[in-house]
């Protein structure tokens, strides 16, 4: 039990050793199905625009549009409510809670997204999207620090690398939805993009049902003042894993003391994030530039180097995007495990460095004109394999790395970094140069993006943080932490929590930190 000093305001708990020392089980499927699937949600509406923009441009359409402006004016939008959003609603994650923010940010994507499928006119149409990205944007702070705060640290990294990285099982199911609803045969020409965003919306709602289910973090709770709420809930659980597995849990490992209070200052946050974890803000920055810039390279010249070097119909690029895609879901999927056994460090060095050298030996053989599109494609899906892994741990890294109380607004300043490098920089960069038809110029743009993924991991070489299996609160202490009343008590995660989890995790991968 959490002994509550209401003099003094602080508390000593044992929640977060209690939380890191569960095995897996069934209430933590209903975590990841709640929490996870919205990035499917995400992979499928940017998809379909990309997709539909042809469409869209068409005479009987029933929006005003070009394909320019979906492609150009649309997509920098939804890129810009994206990073609105995150550092938005990431700072309210951190002032009023995991679950309340969550449920916010899903519903405004829902609601944007079914208002983009009634769009009537051109500022319709972009004003929406925006919102839509808002929503999406939010949910990264949100969903990245409740599953951290949630999920045991033996299987932290592998979780949350699946779960970003099945943005491309969206991206899948986006591709192929996108030749079903394109074909007139089935719906008329102003219909089929429409019942697309449509679908979005009766898939989020299912999603939003089953986040009701998902509890507000604990450790957000006991910091917050609400401590005996987050000893019900945690002991609620543990019974739950108990009658689940026949077996009474070990003890926690320890104990934390921490000062409660309702909210932390932006001044608090910022030189948290930029002077005492300064080494940790160079990791994070490096991470989401590098991989904002290799995808690119690659995704903004996908369809013009497929159509202007391959002769590939523009009807048929949608089967080539999928196949890509299924590469890039496999590498957080097969990955993931090792993320947590060999390392944080290892693992997100060398899928930065696997994916940099290997693009550039796919620039070497493409400049040199021993590639076909089916070739290019299985480069391609080499490539983003280890680049899906590496960029999926650079949001395990920065959700894991600074105390609880930035949590979710450092994910967001980091989010928002690396989109905007990803959707401004990137196609005013990469847009230019691969679609000229010019050999020299594409294989420029794979180098660049090259370049830089081998320089993030170099940096992640020398300061990602061993992370693997240790409790958040070893990792970064908490602002609030006091010291302990009691001589006897220690942090939470001082050493790996108790017995390890019994039970078989889900496959996938998570990085790491850096030193301070």
């Amino acid at each position: 039990m959490a002994v509550t000093e209401a003099d003094t305001g602080t508390v000593t708990t044992a929640v977060p050793a209690r939380l890191d020392r569960l095995p897996w089980s069934r209430w933590h499927w209903t975590i990841v199905i709640g929490l996870g699937t919205v990035w499917i949600l995400d992979g499928l509406e940017v998809t379909v625009v990309g997709n539909i923009a042809g469409r869209l441009s068409e005479s009987g359409s029933g929006l005003p549009v070009s394909a320019a402006q979906v492609t150009g004016i649309a997509a920098a939008l939804y890129v810009a409510g994206a990073c609105s959003g995150a550092l938005f609603f990431g700072r309210l994650t951190d002032v009023f809670g995991r679950k309340k923010l969550f449920m916010i940010t899903l519903a405004v994507y829902l609601a944007a997204t079914a208002m983009t499928a009634f769009s009537f006119s051109t500022w319709w149409f972009f004003l929406f999207r925006f919102l839509t990205g808002f929503g999406i944007g939010g949910e990264y702070a949100a969903i990245n620090s409740a599953i951290d705060e949630l999920i045991p640290s033996h299987y932290r990294g592998r979780v949350d690398l699946i779960i970003n990285g099945s943005f491309w099982l969206g991206a899948i199911g986006g591709s192929l939805l996108s030749i079903v609803a394109l074909n007139t045969d089935l719906f008329a020409i102003n219909v089929g993009w429409r019942l697309t965003f449509l679908l979005g919306v009766v898939l989020g709602l299912v999603i939003l049902l089953v986040r009701r289910n998902v509890p507000e973090s604990p450790r957000w709770l006991f910091i917050h003042g609400r401590g005996e709420e987050a000893e019900r809930l945690v002991a609620s659980v543990e019974r739950q894993i108990e009658e689940e597995t026949g077996r009474e849990l070990p003890p926690p490992a320890g104990e934390i003391t921490i000062h409660q209070r309702k909210s932390i200052g932006f001044l608090t946050i910022g030189r948290t994030v930029f002077s005492t974890y300064r080494k940790r803000a160079v990791l994070g920055l490096s991470l989401f530039i590098g991989q904002a810039f290799l995808y690119n390279a690659i995704t903004f010249g996908f369809g013009a180097i497929l159509t202007k070097f391959f002769d590939v119909p523009t009807s048929k690029t949608g089967y080539y995007f999928a196949v890509i895609a299924a590469g890039n879901f496999l590498g957080p999927l097969l990955l993931g495990k090792l993320f947590d056994t060999v390392g944080r460090r290892i693992m997100i060095s060398s899928t930065y460095l696997l994916s940099g050298i290997l693009l550039f030996v796919t620039a070497w053989l493409f400049d040199r004109g021993s590639l076909s599109a089916t070739t290019m494609t299985a480069c391609w899906c080499v490539v983003l394999f280890f680049a899906s892994a590496g960029a999926s741990s650079a949001y395990l890294t920065v959700s894991e790395i600074f105390p609880m109380e930035t949590r979710a607004m450092a994910i967001a300043f980091f989010y928002a970094i690396g989109t905007a490098a990803g959707g401004i920089s990137g196609p005013l960069l990469f847009a230019d140069l691969t679609s000229t038809g010019v050999v020299g110029d594409t294989v420029l743009a794979f180098q660049i993006g090259a370049g830089l993924m081998c320089a993030a991991g170099l940096v992640a070489a020398a300061l990602a943080v061993r992370a693997e299996r240790r409790s958040l609160e070893d990792i970064a202490r908490p602002l609030s932490e006091a010291a302990s009343p009691s001589s006897g008590a220690k942090p939470s995660g001082s050493s790996s929590s108790g017995s390890p989890p019994s039970g078989p995790p889900p496959s996938g991968p998570s990085p790491s930190g850096a030193t301070a």
